[in-house]
């Protein structure tokens, strides 16, 4: 029950739809049980002694008896059900709340099904346990009670017969639960692999397709799907050895049972009606212990589940705000001291011994070839990182002493793949900002070069996007990105290769617009092109994480470094090639 105990704060809120939930399971037991006496009395005292002017007396109560275990029957089905719902509704929220504030670290290696499998798949089978799994456990011990008892007034040794066979039952369910809880373990994983399958492949069907890659990846599907399938033939093989030993030893008791109460019936020492109504709450012993089995498989399902729910839940938050941290607007002025960070453990340094100072307005450009450490200074000046060595400090103070929402709604991002969401143009330029008017919306389009193609859509700035930005070019993607980050008004503006997907001229358009922009914003310009980032105030070039060259544009093409060789293959090369179509 470990698994459960943790879980305890989502659910016991609620505990008072689960009692009242037993409440009312208590009279649908109770009224069961009271059929085998039922039959009894139409036997002995009806059939047996030919007082057949009691049968529409017998008639009338045990309609009444059907009708109050009707309504009883909903309230605990209807409460029951509140209960998991109203639980699992808490569950999903706190999962939901928790993957906002886990860092980067933790969706470096998460996979994006297996985790909408958790939200999805697992919470349900939560829910389901919680909403019925545990009532029918306790319904399955108050029945087998209540039947005892009655038997015990029947008769004492075909009680105790009875009670022999338990034990038995037990030990079979208890071996049952120790198998089929890591059988549905490697189930619940399974499946996450699998939802992760085909979230990459719908995600990524336009590189499948262009690389004729259809059959490589039904084989990968196909591959996950077969290890889904064995994971379940094994389960169920589990359950097909367990089940029918439970189901023997059932009817082995039922047949010892009859036989002795027959031999007890003849002998004058128990009633006929009492050997039938005792036979029949033999099943109300027997039936529901064997059903235990469906409810140890629910038990297991859940305490799978909810283990995969607490990997989420316990995952470490590597991004900790300070309670004493300050909700200050930001001015911009960002310095590295000494700053060196690594990924993962025992993995090279992204970024060794980084120092630069750049003061509100000025422009930094970073280049360097793919994995040079780029976009690793940048996330860590909005903690999406922390360091290993070193300090990042915004205006003078560390960023871990600013509030995680005051510091990241002070930097404007344009990541070199934009993300928009599947709603209005409009939407996703204000994301950052939804009180913008109308007028600053349309303000922060013109300035991004975005205006006149959003007028061209069918509906303007309220057509809607598909998933993605489906439907859109990347340049007019990544200008509708400039344009949200340009709504928060930020003190640093990051454009991570912002203009890598437009052609030359509307890059030319977009940094002549985002030059006001960028006056007394700290901007840092991650880019591959020189002609991106050739008028920033100061240049850093980086190799396998270390600041290798520095300076102006004019004064890195001085030197023969790793600046000039860039600046050669991208513009005397090509004047070359040029020349050479020109003659």
């Amino acid at each position: 029950m470990e698994t459960f105990i943790k879980l305890k704060q989502f659910y016991w809120p609620y505990r008072k739809y689960f009692f009242l939930s037993l409440f009312f399971l208590v009279f649908v037991t109770s009224i069961t049980v009271v059929y085998p006496i039922v039959l009894q009395i139409t036997i002995d005292e009806v059939v047996l002694q030919d007082r057949y002017s009691l049968i529409p007396y017998i008639a009338i109560a045990f309609f009444i008896l059907m009708l109050i275990k009707g309504i009883a029957t909903y309230f605990h089905q209807f409460l029951g059900d509140l209960f998991g719902i109203t639980a699992v509704y808490k569950v999903r929220d706190a999962l939901y709340e928790k993957l906002q504030v886990l860092s980067f670290r933790y969706y470096d290696n998460a996979k994006t099904g297996d985790i909408m499998s958790r939200l999805t798949a697992d919470v349900e089978g939560f829910r389901f346990f919680l909403s019925a799994g545990f009532s029918e456990l306790i319904r399955i011990t108050l029945l087998i009670l209540f039947s005892l008892g009655v038997m015990f007034y029947f008769s004492i040794p075909l009680a105790l017969v009875t009670m022999a066979a338990m034990p038995f039952l037990i030990v079979v369910v208890y071996k049952f639960d120790q198998r089929v809880h890591p059988a549905f373990r490697k189930i619940r994983k399974s499946f996450g692999r699998l939802n992760t399958r085909v979230q990459e492949n719908v995600s990524g069907m336009n590189t499948v397709k262009s690389l004729s890659r259809e059959d490589f990846e039904i084989g990968r599907f196909s591959a996950s799907n077969d290890n889904y399938r064995q994971n379940y033939i094994n389960t169920s093989n589990i359950w097909s050895r367990y089940f029918p030993l439970m189901e023997f030893i059932g009817n082995f008791c039922a047949v010892v049972l009859l036989a002795f109460g027959g031999f007890l019936v003849i002998n004058n020492s128990l009633g006929l009606g009492e050997l039938v109504a005792f036979f029949s709450l033999v099943w109300y012993i027997l039936g529901p212990l064997m059903n235990l089995g469906f409810v140890v498989n629910q038990f297991s399902q859940a305490k799978a589940s909810g283990e995969r729910l607490l990997e989420i839940l316990d995952a470490k938050e590597d991004i900790i705000e300070k309670q004493d941290a300050i909700d200050a607007l930001i001015q911009g002025h960002v310095t590295f001291n000494n700053v060196s960070l690594t990924y993962t453990q025992n993995d090279d340094s992204a970024l060794k011994d980084i120092n630069f100072d750049a003061p509100p307005g000025k422009v930094i450009g970073l280049i360097g070839a793919t994995g040079s450490g780029k976009t690793s200074i940048t996330q860590l000046i909005t903690r999406f990182y922390e360091p290993e060595e070193g300090e990042v400090l915004v205006d003078g103070r560390p960023v871990s002493d600013y509030k995680l929402k005051a510091l990241r709604m002070g930097i404007g991002f344009v990541l070199q793949e934009p993300f928009l969401f599947s709603t209005t143009i409009r939407e996703n330029i204000a994301y950052g900002n939804p009180e913008m008017s109308d007028e600053q919306i349309i303000d922060a389009a013109k300035r991004a070069q975005a205006h006149d193609f959003i007028m061209e859509m069918p509906k303007g700035y309220d057509t809607l996007l598909g998933e993605r930005g489906m439907g859109l070019s990347g340049g007019q993607k990544q200008r509708i990105a400039i344009a949200r980050a340009i709504c928060i008004n930020p003190s640093i503006l990051v454009l991570d290769d912002a203009t890598s997907a437009v052609d030359m001229e509307t890059e030319f358009k977009i940094q002549k617009a985002l030059k006001e922009v960028m006056r007394s914003r700290t901007t840092f310009i991650i880019a591959h092109r020189i002609s991106s980032i050739k008028h920033a105030d100061e240049i850093l070039v980086l190799e396998e994480g270390k600041v290798v060259e520095r300076g102006t544009h004019d004064q890195l093409l001085k030197n023969t470094g790793p600046y000039q060789r860039i600046y050669n293959i991208q513009y005397q090369d090509r004047e070359e090639i040029m020349s050479t179509m020109t003659n």
